[in-house]
């Protein structure tokens, strides 16, 4: 029996290259769980988000899309880690969700079915981008202080994800301020600091498992005190209550799943609706969304697992882009929006993860969660936001490889850095960075070193930035 389980583990070992990039099966296991748990809030707000886009006649409800999102972003996880052999996982992404509810069905006037149309022929058209190398190419273009920029923004975007996800960061007189009134108020609140300051304390003493421990300690802290004083959901008549999910069980752990999301969708009936102008202007815009904040979460979560090449290119590039690109695909026909890397993932680079069977822990986690949603439900944001604003700071400590002195540079970094958080989008600050990089550089005098696809897909996020008035002047 020793012998058996010693060639499994040699296998395995072999295969995901454990012991190569210098992990353990072990530190895998613990990176994929904090990953998950890190992202498992998707599990709640996509459902909360396409809400809104639902059809009128009841035929696909929030469970379904719950389940769905859980069924969608666990296979294609499992596929990054079994294929790519990277710590990255996968589920319908933030904004993108948003621009079906909003953009797609409730400003454009098309049918659910009809965004997840739009949706899946955007994951066509990256699939096929990446099949002819040109994502790759653009992705090898970009400089790569340029590319360290983008994982120091990511780290602060997530920080403050972290922490507008914990009540800690809010709207009020100014555009934002600490807490309410400038004050730390509430149990919640508490339980993120509770959260944050025990996986500071265990970082520094050098405990392995930190941030994990960080998230289930004021998780378990977060059902006593729901327990003893009930706080309620977070709103403008509660504003110390939780955040999306109350930790609190109710009824049966275990649910069966409602699978009706899968297949809702029609392929064309947006080109018939809107025009095909119209239509590829929409489709360009959830394109170079989807695009462009792989690229800079494929870098953040490269660069600080040390997984990076000298040219700040990860390894199986190419694989990661492909599984990224199918999984809009997926997402569409699943019902559940555009699925697209996880910045999140970092979490689990943060406790240890290297290799893709972080990636298959955290997919199995997900498709375990179809069942025992009410589980999961249990991690409130303020536990899990810990995870990412300390990760924030493991990302910062990039920021000394940029050289600060080369304006050319340290400029395009900086609005890299500072459009991602203030403008709450990487595209954004990927963007803003390319755009200045590209300005910069040729007021230098050195429009010749700028890469030929670096002019392109700068002069591509200006039409990006655009699109309000673009749309406007074809609707007239």
């Amino acid at each position: 029996m020793e012998t058996i389980n010693t060639e499994q583990k040699s296998a395995l070992d072999s295969y995901f290259q454990i012991t190569e990039r210098g992990s353990t099966v072990g530190r895998e296991i613990r990176g994929g769980i904090v990953t998950f748990f890190a992202m498992a809030y998707i599990l709640v707000l996509n459902p909360i988000i396409l809400s809104a886009a639902l059809p009128d006649d009841g035929s696909i409800s929030i469970s379904a899309i719950a389940a769905g999102t859980a069924l969608i972003a666990g296979l294609m996880t499992i596929l990054m880690g079994v294929v790519a052999n990277f710590p990255m996982a996968l589920a319908a992404g933030m904004g993108l969700n948003a621009m079906v509810a909003f953009t797609l069905v409730l400003g454009s006037g098309l049918t659910f079915q009809e965004a997840m149309g739009l949706i899946f022929w955007e994951g066509v058209l990256i699939t096929i981008l990446v099949l002819t190398g040109f994502r790759e190419a653009v992705f090898s273009a970009v400089p790569n202080q340029l590319k360290v920029a983008i994982s120091v923004g990511i780290g602060l975007f997530i920080a403050f994800v972290g922490l507008i996800n914990a009540g800690i960061i809010r709207p009020g007189g100014t555009p934002v301020q600490l807490g309410i009134n400038g004050s730390i108020d509430g149990w919640p609140a508490l339980i993120f600091v509770f959260g944050l300051f025990l996986t500071i304390v265990l970082h520094v003493r050098k405990v392995r498992g930190a941030i994990l421990i960080g998230i289930v300690s004021s998780t378990v802290l977060a059902i006593i005190v729901q327990l003893v004083a009930p706080q309620g959901v977070r709103s403008d008549e509660n504003p110390t209550g939780w955040g999306v999910t109350i930790p609190e069980l109710s009824g049966s752990p275990i649910s069966l799943p409602d699978f009706s999301s899968l297949g809702q969708i029609n392929f064309f009936g947006a080109f018939g609706k809107l025009g095909v102008l119209a239509v590829v202007l929409l489709i360009f815009s959830l394109m170079l969304a989807d695009f462009f904040d792989t690229m800079g979460t494929m870098v953040a979560i490269g660069s600080e697992a040390g997984l990076l090449d000298e040219n700040g290119t990860p390894p199986k590039s190419r694989q990661i882009l492909f599984i990224d690109s199918i999984a809009a695909v997926a997402g569409g026909l699943g019902g559940t929006s555009s699925n697209t890397s996880y910045v999140e993932s970092s979490a689990g680079v943060g406790e240890g993860a290297r290799t893709g069977l972080a990636s298959v822990v955290t997919g199995v986690l997900f498709l375990l969660s179809i069942f025992i949603a009410p589980v999961v439900e249990l991690v409130p944001t303020e536990a899990a936001s810990t995870a990412l604003v300390f990760v924030g700071f493991l990302m910062m400590t990039q920021v000394v490889d940029i050289d600060w002195k080369d304006a050319g540079i340290a400029i395009p970094a900086f609005l890299t850095i500072a459009f991602m958080p203030f403008a709450y989008s990487i595209s954004v600050g990927i963007g803003a960075g390319f755009i200045a990089y590209v300005v910069a550089t040729a007021a230098q005098g050195k429009a010749k070193k700028i890469h030929p696809l670096m002019w392109a897909v700068s002069i591509l996020f200006v039409v990006y930035f655009a699109l309000g008035p673009i749309q406007a002047a074809l609707g007239n």
